[in-house]
């Protein structure tokens, strides 16, 4: 369910949400379990405005069905294909990114040669304006059209897990209105990276550390259906238990949030400690055979022909 603030629904104004707040009450499913005649007398708040607002935000977030025949004619109008610009990538994914999905990739390509607005919500602090400019450059050195592609690509830091929700619920906000009045609006969101705000929240006495992953999962899901974007979402790899072998972070629960998943790898031996060549793997597709692979060059976007025999390491 989705964090309350201010404006979520009519009648919601920030004080009663940072009196909610007081009392833990954060998200629509808290408000939902909640004794509300024990809130209004220790909020001071209504209890008739609080059982009108539970009503209200219940029928807003409740999930409703749909018959197959309606859920196809959505999936027509709603999913585009983006290119991400590296041939082999696109092989992989099927011929590119899927509107609608949650993926690991880069979509360095969108703002330039597909002339798309792209959102990148940096987690950890690793965005750097040089680095965009480099693969920018990789594409064309015509300035114009560089400074053109980095008006597309807005940046926003988020770095905990509250504020990252609380902005994905504005966005879709402002995203809506946008798409009511304009054709310019955002057709990427990339999240760089997930587990920079997840992980600090699991194990441990964190105990709503997997409600709040799976809470984000949600949004980003919701976002990408709603508003039909592609979601890009980046994770870490982590040592198993033994330490012998590498596996994506957030565990589990996690594997089930991507559509589509691939693994960016070194090469083994290859090169100088700084080559830019990976090794890119599909590991979860719901449209490709998984284990296929490529190599890509990510410091010139530039693809190499497949090799039947790479390297890399399954998840």
């Amino acid at each position: 369910m989705g964090m309350l603030r201010a404006g979520l629904c009519p009648g919601l104004t920030e004080e009663i949400v940072q009196l909610l707040r007081g009392r833990k009450i954060k998200t629509v499913a808290d408000l939902a379990a909640a004794d509300l005649e024990e809130v209004a007398q220790k909020c001071s708040l209504s209890y008739k405005a609080l059982v009108a607002l539970r009503r209200v935000l219940l029928a807003q977030f409740s999930a409703f069905p749909i018959n197959g025949a309606d859920l196809y004619e959505e999936l027509k109008t709603s999913t585009a294909i983006l290119s991400t610009g590296i041939g082999s990538l696109d092989k992989l994914l099927d011929a590119g990114l899927y509107t609608g999905e949650v993926c690991l990739c880069v979509a360095a390509n969108v703002a330039h040669s597909l002339q798309q607005n792209v959102l990148y919500v940096d987690s950890n602090g690793g965005m750097t304006a040089s680095r965009l400019l480099q693969l920018l450059q990789a594409r064309t050195q015509d300035e114009e059209k560089q400074a053109s592609a980095l008006q597309r690509i807005q940046v926003v830091h988020s770095f905990d897990i509250f504020q990252m929700l609380g902005m994905l619920q504005d966005l879709r906000g402002t995203m809506a209105q946008q798409a009511a009045v304009s054709s310019g609006t955002v057709k990427v969101v990339i999240v760089d990276s997930v587990t920079a705000v997840v992980a600090p929240l699991l194990g441990g006495q964190q105990r709503e550390g997997l409600a709040l992953m799976m809470q984000l999962a949600r949004e980003l899901k919701i976002l990408a259906r709603e508003l039909g974007v592609a979601v890009v979402v980046t994770n870490h790899l982590t040592r198993d238990r033994d330490g012998r072998r590498f596996k994506p972070a957030l565990g589990r629960s996690w594997s089930f949030v991507p559509s589509t998943r691939i693994l960016l790898d070194v090469i083994e031996g290859a090169g100088t400690l700084g080559s830019s060549q990976r090794t890119v793997c599909l590991t979860k597709s719901p449209r490709q055979p998984t284990g296929l692979q490529e190599i890509i060059d990510i410091g010139t976007l530039e693809t190499e022909e497949q090799s039947p025999e790479l390297p890399g390491k399954q998840t």
